[in-house]
């Protein structure tokens, strides 16, 4: 069947909304403006705006989850999370595209970059946030954007997606200690062992705790495709730039290394060796 047969499609948008229209492909696909004439710019650009827009959505998942976690309503918590972990997916397919670029080739243009960096990615930060994992220097970077350092600022102050699923172990009757359910929310959290031991009597008793149970579970999923993450963009620095120092003015492949051993959710991790 041909275009011609299809006579219910339309053609007519003088006056209609085009799928152009609706997505603001014009802003979108004129937004890639490199600095050099060098060939792989393009791809270097198109990849980390990608990625920065499904930060965007991973992003708006993870404060609905959070919302909704904070209201018991557990099953749309599940399908937000769920979602976030196919999204973690698709990024980290975006470095096995990165990394068909070579050394040389980035060389081309590294040099136009300055001190621009994915060091930088406030979205990135922002993940960073609802996950628990607290550092400043990003809000610093933002002060010439007022606006924008003050959401910054607001989700650095807000509890994570750890701290709801501790509050939800609390509402369940867990002993969680309290400077654990009243924490310094701008703090990076540590392991506890009230809340270790609950998360052992949850994977003890799923049947019992079944919400819970899932929720420890997409947290996990969570935690798992983001070190995947990191070790893809760690091992796609070191193809790339080798031991090199980051534009950002990071130490690069060293940095990017010592965060793998960073655990968002680790009584999640220790109850493993505990059951």
């Amino acid at each position: 069947m041909t275009f011609e047969n299809e006579k219910g499609i339309h053609t007519d948008f003088k006056d209609r909304m085009t799928y152009g229209d609706y997505l603001d492909l014009d802003s979108i696909l004129n937004s890639q403006n490199r600095l050099s004439d060098h060939h792989d710019e393009m791809l270097f650009i198109i990849i980390h705006q990608v990625s920065e827009l499904w930060m965007k959505l991973t992003l708006h998942e993870l404060q609905a989850a959070i919302n909704a976690i904070q209201e018991e309503s557990y099953q749309p918590a599940f399908k937000m999370l769920a979602r976030v972990s196919s999204i973690q997916n698709q990024i980290i397919k975006a470095w096995d595209v990165l990394s068909t670029m070579t050394p040389s080739e980035y060389l081309g243009f590294r040099d136009q970059l300055g001190n621009a960096s994915g060091f930088q990615s406030y979205q990135y930060r922002m993940v960073e946030f609802a996950l628990g994992y607290k550092t400043p220097h990003v809000i610093k970077i933002y002060e010439k954007e007022p606006e924008l350092q003050k959401q910054l600022i607001e989700a650095y102050e807000a509890p994570g997606l750890y701290d709801v699923a501790i509050q939800a172990l609390a509402k369940e009757g867990f002993e969680i200690d309290e400077d654990v359910l009243n924490r310094d929310l701008t703090k990076t959290y540590e392991v506890n062992e009230s809340v270790e031991q609950a998360w052992i009597e949850v994977y003890k008793d799923t049947e019992r705790y079944w919400n819970l149970y899932q929720l420890a579970e997409k947290l996990v999923d969570i935690e798992d495709w983001m070190q995947q993450w990191r070790f893809r963009h760690m091992k796609t620095v070191e193809r790339i730039i080798g031991h090199k120092k980051g534009t950002g003015g990071s130490s690069g492949v060293g940095y990017l290394k010592q965060v793998l051993d960073h655990y968002f959710f680790p009584e999640l991790w220790n109850v493993r060796s505990r059951l």
